[in-house]
This record gives structure tokens, sequence and C-alpha cells, in this order.
């Protein structure tokens, strides 16, 4: 693995590469791309991979890379922008791309305003709360998350997100209703550490979950976009937000094994099923969906 910066005005890139550019197999680089995850998110899946030349990085302001904008949101175009130059500095011609939650997004944003830099985009999960039907209370309780982290800190805040992601259907009164949830029931840390820039947790991420994808570009594009779902994921949110980026898209959701996050490995808390998504990733990106 080759690790590389791309130095743009507004922000120093960092990537890594396995694999020779341009590939030896005469298939385009597959990039896999998340938000708010990072490069080292992607490394038990990339494994799976070893005959293709797989490229990861760090979204601008997040983990290796540095932003030099003065800005500290996360916008979906923003980042397109910045993997429409990662492409070219790849030199390899489109790329395939799979994509997870915040990632799946920021996919669908390059290649709307991209899309000759993309052969096929795997959007796995996008968290697109503004499309739900019960957008304005997927909102409320999202803004929840970020009230707790505001108000008590990064335990707070984590334990009303897994609450909220963890809630099936529709977010009714009944969920509204409940108590905050226990840090302390779910592992988490009590004390207040004082930081209030945790990506996922504050409100520098809204711009993702707020986007509002360009349909009338996806569509019009020649790339082939599949919108992925875990099957353990169900009826909560990102399950919701998937079926209905699928809809909107005149699709049905393609299913993958595990959760949302059933790509990831061992080293993650909450692991997956790497070897059998990578296997359903690689029947997908041949176009056996």
């Amino acid at each position: 693995m080759a690790t590389h910066t791309l130095t743009t005005p507004e922000a120093d890139l960092v990537y890594d590469v396995r694999g020779p550019l341009p590939p030896a197999d005469g298939r385009p680089p597959l990039l896999m791309i998340g938000q708010p995850m990072t490069a080292d998110g992607f490394a038990t899946l990339a494994s799976h991979f070893p005959d293709r030349t797989v490229v990861t990085y760090d979204p601008r302001g997040l983990g290796r890379s540095t932003r030099k904008d003065g800005r500290t949101d996360h916008s979906p175009e923003v980042q397109a922008g910045d993997l429409h130059a990662l492409v070219q500095a790849l030199g390899a011609g489109p790329v395939e791309v799979f994509a997870s939650s915040g990632g799946a997004v920021t996919g669908l944003a390059l290649v709307a305003a991209h899309p000759e830099d993309v052969t096929v985009l795997v959007a796995h999960e996008p968290p697109l709360i503004s499309i739900l039907p019960d957008a304005e209370a997927a909102e409320r309780a999202s803004a929840g998350v970020r009230d707790a982290y505001e108000a008590k800190g990064f335990g707070a805040g984590m334990a009303a997100f897994i609450a909220m992601t963890s809630w099936e259907g529709e977010f009714t009164d009944e969920y509204f209703a409940g108590p905050a949830p226990d840090p302390a029931a779910f592992g988490l840390p009590t004390a207040d550490d004082g930081s209030r820039d945790d990506p996922l947790l504050s409100d520098r991420s809204s711009a993702v979950s707020s986007y509002r994808p360009d349909v009338d570009a996806l569509r019009a594009a020649p790339t082939r976009v599949v919108v992925a779902l875990g099957e353990e994921t169900g009826r909560t949110i990102t399950g919701r937000t998937a079926v209905a980026t699928a809809e909107l898209l005149g699709q049905e959701v393609t299913v993958f094994p595990s959760h949302h996050g059933g790509f990831v490995g061992p080293e993650s808390g909450y692991p997956g099923r790497p070897e059998a998504f990578a296997r359903r990733l690689r029947e997908v990106l041949e176009g056996a969906d």
C-alpha cells in the first residue's frame, strides 16, 4: 500500500492506493469512501479485493486530511469536488465506487456533478433524512442527538445516537416521550470531556443528512447507481433512507449481508460479515445485482 497526499487550494487530502496504477487487470480502480468514516474503516473490506487496485481516502478535515478553507462543516458537494480532484490525480480513468453512509451521500453528489468520473456507484445506506416520509420528525430526532451532545458531551450524545439509529419505523410520539438514554447502559463514558467537535454528533455533518439528491442528474448519468441495504438493518433510519433513495431513482434496494457497518471486521466494536459482504459487492460491481 502506498500513501499519497493530494494538495489542493482548500485541503491536503491523504489517500492510500493498494495495487498498481493503472490497474494491472484493466479494471477501473475501486474507490471506497465513507463519512465520517476514514480510510482505516475500509481496511478489512479492501483486503478481500487483492486482485483489484483499491483506493481509500480521508475526507477533508477528518483523519489525516487537513483543510485550509477555514470551515468545519462537512458538505457533500465540497467532498464531491475533492473526489473529482482525486479521480483526476489517479490518472486511470473513471473509477468504480463503493460508498457507505455519509460517503454514499457524497457518492451521489459526485455522480450528479461529475458523472464521467464513475462507472458504477454502490451507495450503501445513505442517511438522507430529508427524503423520508416523516422527515420533520426524523430531523427532530437527529436534533435531539445534537442537543444531548451539546448539553452533556460525547457519552450522552452517542447514547442518543444509538437510540435514534436503533428505532424501528417512523419516529412517533412514543419515541419522543421516552427518557433520555443512559450512556452507562451502553458502556459509554458518563463524564463530559468538554469537546464538541465530533463530526457525527455535532451539527458539522448536518449538510449530509439534509442533502437532497439531484434526481434528474443521477438518472441522466451514464453511471450505474445501485442503492444497497443491509439485510439486518430492517426499518431503522438508514434502512428507511436507503429504500427512499432507491424509490427516488426508480429502483429497488439491492440487499447486502449484515448491517450498516456490515463490511467492517473484528477491529470494530460492532463487526459485520466482511467476507460475505465483499463477495456480494464483487457480484454487484460485475453487474449481478
